[in-house]
């Protein structure tokens, strides 16, 4: 058990340090794929924003905008914007390689956040699969320490009892 233990330890740290490089290996290839454009709202944007079903956000709300590309062609969307924005207004929106628009990359925190939490989870499951697998080899080798002592129970049983009876 101890040898599982230690194993559970390196091999939680062996992912989260390869869960690390690949969080943020591509956190950097989304922010190398978007780049920002100014956009102008072709509506208000909702004064209220939706509720929240998972209980967290950023309070933002979808609206429609327009915005011209690099090529100079006129290209239209919806993208988060503050609540009550008026139409008219200049926003940033975020765009791919194909000109599409996409959510804005994360920022440091929250990249540093996601990071931490696949890390951790990484760490959790290999350990969890490493301390698993030593208790179902430990069970197996206690079963087959058991059957053992069984069979040589069986051998030497019959002479202590009669040692003790006669």
């Amino acid at each position: 058990m101890l040898a599982a233990r230690t194993l559970a330890v390196l091999g939680g740290l062996l992912a989260a340090l390869a869960t690390q490089g690949a969080v943020q290996d591509d956190l950097a290839a989304r922010r190398a794929d978007v780049h920002s454009v100014s956009a102008e709202l072709t509506e208000d944007a909702p004064r209220i924003p939706p509720v929240s079903t998972y209980g967290y956000g950023d309070d933002k709300v979808w609206a429609k905008v327009r915005w011209v590309a690099a090529d100079g062609s006129t290209h239209t969307g919806t993208t988060r914007v503050e609540p009550g924005t008026a139409m008219g207004t200049r926003v940033t929106g975020w765009t791919d390689h194909s000109g599409r628009l996409v959510l804005e990359p994360a920022s440091p925190s929250e990249a540093w956040l996601q990071t931490a939490l696949f890390s951790a989870a990484a760490t959790v499951g290999a350990g969890a699969v490493v301390l698993v697998g030593g208790q179902l080899v430990r069970g197996r080798l206690d079963r087959r320490r058991l059957a053992e002592w069984d069979a040589q129970w069986e051998q030497v049983g019959p002479r202590w009892r009669k040692r003790m009876l006669g």
